[in-house]
């Protein structure tokens, strides 16, 4: 069992950016020294609420501070960019990181992103993103003349081209044939997880979804491998969850419910986000329940693994029971203002110290039974 961070960012909007930048780096570096193997970042243009607009720029940031950690971005929004300069400034970046990274990849989720670029079809947004991967592999494996003609985007690059100054090249990365690509996945029985295990991929479970949602992924995965006729891979499969581990259950429940916590303010905002959008079922803990009844408690108590590092640790191994062979999970990272920072680090450390050690043990000694 691997492990890792996985941070929209999500924070307060009246949050200076420059603070919380500086916050959500501590973390990464945190995460490094202890012993945690993968940190993801989102990418959103138009909220103070989820503030990186760029992914690679602020994990560029981190490449001095660290020299293990692997960064995944989560996601890419493919149907907002080119997809040239997109395969110019990742294989930049895996460079720079020399091959430390994930290309997590996705259509563009947020609803204002998606109304700023003029992109609010998301059936449109989806057909953009397989385009332009499409698009972005075969920069990676060919050499000019580029001649690439798609439907949303035309790449063209035959006459400037001066092969002995390496003019008219686009950039190949540093790993081969390229960086791991991932999918983020978040609905049941997503058309995502078919697709990552068809073409290979990585699938990362979303984790502001439910536990009933949650348990569609791993089967939808296996479909796929049966498409492909390919073995499943579980080591391909990141599982996001919200995890706090306290000193005891009491203390834990405490911090989860507490109302001006960081656990509140996520589960209220996502909420908010996708109930006014008409997207709000799929949080649902049981979609029958009323929209009006609905209450960050209840989706805390549903998505967010709480307890005494005993406790988290037999809740993790209920819900790899449950749900499939996962084989990373990704902490989501929470906001630290106030108490939260100490309180934050204290269950990342139990997490890292207590937890996951437990948690491997446990699982190599069912696997080997």
């Amino acid at each position: 069992m691997r492990s890792g961070l996985f941070m929209m960012p999500l924070h307060p909007p009246q949050r200076p950016l420059a603070e919380t930048a500086r916050e959500d780096a501590d973390k990464i570096v945190l995460a490094e020294q202890l012993g945690m193997d993968e940190a993801w970042v989102g990418e959103h243009f138009s909220a103070g609420s989820e503030p990186l607009a760029s992914p690679l720029m602020f994990l560029a940031s981190l490449l001095p501070r660290t020299r293990r950690i692997r960064f995944g971005t989560g996601v890419i929004g493919l149907g907002y960019h080119h997809p040239a300069m997109v395969a110019a400034e990742v294989a930049q970046f895996d460079h720079m990181s020399q091959g430390r990274l994930i290309l997590g990849i996705g259509a563009g989720g947020l609803a204002s992103d998606a109304e700023l670029f003029g992109q609010t079809d998301i059936k449109l947004r989806g057909e953009r993103m397989r385009e332009a991967i499409d698009m972005i592999l075969a920069l990676w494996s060919s050499d000019p003349p580029y001649r690439l003609e798609g439907k949303h985007w035309q790449i063209r690059l035959e006459t400037a081209v001066m092969p002995e100054y390496g003019v008219g090249f686009i950039q190949k990365p540093y790993q081969k044939p390229h960086p791991p690509i991932a999918l983020s996945v978040v609905g049941a029985n997503s058309v995502a997880m078919k697709v990552a295990a068809l073409r290979r991929w990585i699938a990362v479970s979303a984790n502001f979804i439910p536990t009933w949602s949650l348990q569609t992924h791993w089967p939808t995965y296996l479909e796929g491998c049966d498409a492909a006729g390919c073995a499943p891979d579980p080591a391909a499969w990141r599982v996001a969850r919200n995890v706090i581990v306290a000193d005891s259950d009491a203390e834990a429940r405490e911090y989860a419910f507490d109302p001006l916590g960081p656990s509140w303010y996520y589960f209220e905002y996502l909420w908010q986000l996708l109930h006014r959008r008409g997207l709000g079922a799929g949080m649902k803990p049981d979609p029958a329940v009323p929209d009006d009844a609905v209450t960050p408690a209840m989706l805390i108590e549903e998505m967010v693994i709480h307890g005494s590092p005993k406790t988290v640790t037999e809740k993790l191994l209920a819900l790899r029971e449950r749900i499939g062979p996962f084989g990373t999970l990704l902490l989501a990272a929470l906001d630290w203002s106030g108490v939260n920072a100490a309180r934050e680090h204290r269950s990342l450390t139990l997490m890292a110290e207590a937890v996951l050690p437990r948690l491997r043990e446990a699982i190599g000694e069912a696997e080997a039974a």
